[in-house]
This record gives structure tokens, sequence and C-alpha cells, in this order.
């Protein structure tokens, strides 16, 4: 999944020329949460309450990226 998520966090940065990418996980779920951490993205805030998920509300963690500190990164 990772691999998956870089090629296209690249197409979107260096094709697109996006700022900004945005990834958001459940509190709850530590393997999702590796994924962004993996990649660069930082921690940037908790949602609560954010998605109804098998008959309960669920909080987010939002993950985030810009162009700029991507780059910085390859």
């Amino acid at each position: 999944m990772t691999s998956a998520c870089k090629s296209i966090i690249d197409y979107c940065f260096n094709e697109l020329n996006i700022k900004r990418i945005e990834i958001r996980t459940a509190t709850e779920n530590q393997k999702s949460q590796a994924i962004p951490q993996k990649l660069g993205f930082k921690n940037e805030g908790l949602i609560r309450s954010s998605e109804l998920l098998y008959d309960r509300y669920v909080d987010h963690y939002v993950y985030g990226l810009l162009n700029e500190d991507y780059n910085g990164l390859i």
C-alpha cells in the first residue's frame, strides 16, 4: 500500500503540481496511520466523530504533506 501511495503522491506533486495532499485515518487504525508516517506526512490534528462506521462514529487523524516538503524528502 505504501508504494502505491508513493506513486500517486509523486504523480500529484510532480505532474499535476498540487500544493497539498491530505490523508485521514481512523484513530484506532494503527496500520493505516503507519502509511502517512512512512511517507513524511505530518499529523496535523484530530477530527472528532468524522465518520459513521459500523453503527458508531469514529475520530480521524489528519495528516498533511506540502509539495515543497515532499520534494525536500526525495
